[in-house]
Formats: structure tokens, sequence, C-alpha cells
């Protein structure tokens, strides 16, 4: 291993990468946020609202293969770039709307140009990072969608109280529009980055990372509408599908949403319409799980990470944390059973603490996938992430209709455990898979 580096330009990169996810889930959540008075303007029901906060996840989870071979392909520093723009400009645009139809197409709208960020983030990852800091820099960066939304929810509950619903949404747009011109100044790749020392570029690539994966921007393939071209077509993407640990890590990755997708479309609500919490007081009360799940998904990182430089194995290191946050995100299903704001609000924080600590489970993408097909199995895994997007607000919005919140705890309690089952029987050995030839 090559001596301590002369520069950590890497970890300017993960503060760019934080900022990014920081921005992605205040586009994703703001319409929460919204929602109370939302649908008083557009006369909007739940059931109506289950299927708005869905329509993300439709195209979200549709465009993740896609999306995850697009990562591939174009050099991340233009690719974040364009999607950040135009998932920032639909953004924007919910500010105008005026009718249920135009509001459920731009939220589908965001979820197009979103697809491609996670597989994004763990290339950028994968190449900044030598495999015994990775846990810590997905920690780090998976942290922005819970510190950011921390800070953020009394934040936004303010704009709107200013501003209203519509503003909310247009100061969001424009945060997203000027983040876009940053990145696409400052970002760049570590073969191509000026300022980025011999010696770290030598301390990544010893490390394990993955440096030299980069878009072939000149190279030319020729494509052949034959059998053997059919049969090698189904052969790279039947990588991401043919074997039991990716199952098992989709699966989790399902379950884990399941509990942040209520965090992110319906507990505002929850807190103001079935708890009965003044709308600004909601926002302070709802920023305390997401430091919760800070503080879990840092620890995860870091633990993590601290075990493997000590000898312990990955099946420890890697999995204790998700295994232990899965059991605890099932928590959740306390919050039925007192109606004291104290014990509601703690039970929730302890559920979304134990997601922190399952946040980590990108680090399985870097460790487990095929070298070749990072992006492609990175896509996967946030398809089937992403599809709790789609069935988990419409669920909800269906079990809720009669105002009564207890069904879609025991619902999300359940999931949860599911997840917890996946990580601890299904997984196995965490080493990476080489396809047969």
């Amino acid at each position: 291993m090559s001596k301590t580096p002369e520069t950590r330009k890497r970890y300017n990169i993960l503060a760019m990468i934080f900022v990014t996810v920081v921005i992605n889930y205040l586009d994703r959540t703001n319409i929460s946020v919204a929602a109370f008075a939302l649908r008083k303007d557009l006369e909007i029901d739940t059931i109506q609202m289950g299927y708005v906060f869905s329509a993300f996840g439709w195209f979200y989870a549709a465009l993740q293969i896609p999306g995850g071979i697009v990562a591939d392909k174009i050099k991340s520093r233009i690719l974040y770039a364009f999607i950040l723009t135009f998932w920032s400009i639909a953004t924007l645009l919910q500010g105008l709307v005026n009718s249920f139809a135009l509001l459920l197409g731009l939220r589908a709208s965001i979820g197009v140009f979103e697809a491609p960020s996670y597989p994004i983030n763990n290339l950028v990852v994968s190449r900044w990072f030598p495999e015994k800091e990775r846990a810590s820099a997905i920690a780090i960066y998976t942290s922005g969608q819970f510190l950011g939304l921390a800070f953020l929810m009394p934040v936004l509950t303010l704009i709107q109280d200013a501003l209203g619903w519509r503003g909310l949404f247009v100061v969001s747009g424009i945060i997203g529009i000027i983040w876009a011109v940053i990145w696409y100044m400052f970002y760049r790749d570590p073969k191509n980055h000026k300022s980025v020392s011999k010696s770290e570029l030598e301390y990544i690539e010893e490390g394990g990372g993955l440096i030299e994966a980069k878009p072939k921007e000149k190279t030319k393939t020729k494509v052949e509408f034959s059998a053997s071209g059919l049969q090698q077509a189904l052969k790279y993407f039947g990588q991401a599908f043919i074997y039991r640990k990716l199952w098992a890590i989709y699966l989790g990755q399902f379950c884990l949403g399941a509990t942040t997708m209520f965090f992110l479309t319906w507990f505002p609500t929850y807190l103001v319409e079935f708890r009965g919490l003044d709308f600004i007081k909601s926002g302070y009360l709802a920023s305390l799980p997401f430091l919760a799940a800070f503080v879990g998904v840092l620890l995860s990182g870091f633990t993590s990470d601290f075990l493997i430089k000590k000898g312990v194995s990955n099946e420890i290191a890697r999995k204790a944390p998700i295994i232990i946050g899965m059991l605890l995100s099932t928590s959740i299903i306390g919050a039925n059973y007192t109606d004291d704001t104290f014990f509601i609000i703690l039970f929730l924080a302890i559920a979304f603490f134990g997601t922190g600590l399952a946040s980590i489970a990108w680090v399985f993408v870097s460790l487990i996938a095929p070298k070749e097909n990072l992006g492609l199995v990175g896509g996967a895994f946030n398809f089937i992430g992403g599809l709790s997007g789609i069935v988990i607000p419409i669920v909800i919005g269906y079990l809720v209709k009669d105002g009564d919140f207890s069904p879609a705890l025991i619902f999300i309690a359940a999931i949860a455990f599911l997840g917890f089952f996946s990580y601890t029987f299904l997984v196995g050995k965490v080493e990476r898979i080489v396809p047969k030839k």
C-alpha cells in the first residue's frame, strides 16, 4: 500500500455528492410538506394523494436499470448536471399546477430524471474511494437524505407558511438549478482531476478503487441483430438477476424503502391530520426522526469500516448494522399504542434510526456485483428498492382512507421484518461474484 496521500480530493468529491443527495431528497419530499395545503386547494382525497406520492416511483423504479447503464456510459460530470437541471425544472413547475393530472405528470417526470442519480453516486464513490473507506463514504452521502431533511423540514414548513405551497416548489427548483451549474463546473473523475496527487490516485487504486472505470467514449460497438447477439444481450442483463445474493439485497432494499417512503410521503400528514399537531410544530417534530436516521447511518458506516480495518469479516462488519437496523425499524408499530406525543415521536425516531443503520446497503453492490456490471447491478438494486416508492404510498393511501393510520404502521413494520429475514438468511457470504465464462 502506498504512503499517506499528499491530497485528499476524494473528500471534496464526497461533499459534492452529499449536497446533491440533499437536493435530490428535497425535491422528492417537499410534496409531503405541501400535501396538507395542496390537497385542500386542488380538492384531492387520500387515495388520489397516494397516487401523487407514488407517481415519482413509477418511472424512477422503471428506469433504474436503463439509468444504471447510462451511468456506465456517460461521464458523471455531464449526466448529473443534465438530470439535476431537468428534475429541478419539473420541481419548479409543480408550483404552477391547477389539476391532479398535471401534478401527477410532473411528479412522474421528476422520477424520470432522478432515476440515474444513485447509480451515479455509487459509481463516483467506487472510483474515488478504496474499499476500506467505501462504507463510510456511502454512509456520509446517504446521510444527506436524513441530515438535510432534518434541518430542512422546519425550514420547508416556514417557507410554505410564508410563500404558500406553490412558493415552496419554486424555491426548491431554483436551488437545484444553481447546484447543477456548480456540479458541472467542479466535478471530475479521478484521472481527469487536475489537482489530485499521484499518491492519492495510487492510494485509491491499490485499495480497490476503480479509477479506470470510466465511459469508453470513442469505442463503437457494432450491434448485430442475430441469435448470438440476442444471447449476448441476455447474458449481460442476466448477470443482474441470476444470483441469489443479488436477489437477497434487492429484496432487502425494497423493505428498507418501505419505512423510508412512509417518512418521505405520509409522515407530515400523519402528524397533522391523525395526531392533530399544529403545522409549524409538526415541522420541528418531524425533524427528530430524520436526525435519528442521520445518526444511524453515520454510526453504521463508520463502525462497519472500523471493524473491517480491525480484521472483522464482511459477514459481521457489513451485515450486522443492516440486520440490527431492519429489526429496529419494526418498532414503528409502537406508535399505535400511545397517544403521548413524546412516545409517538420516540417510536418513530427509533424506527428511522434503524432505517439509517441499514442504509449502507449500497456497499453490497460495490462488494458483490461483478466488476464489469456495477452500473447495471446498481440500477437493478435501486429498481427493486424503487418499487417501494410505487407500492407503499398507494397502499397507505387506501389503508388510511378512513382517517386511521394504525393499519399503515402495522404494514410498514411487517415489511421491515421481511428485510431483516432477507439479510439474515438469504445474502450468504459477502464476496464479489465472478461470472463464469
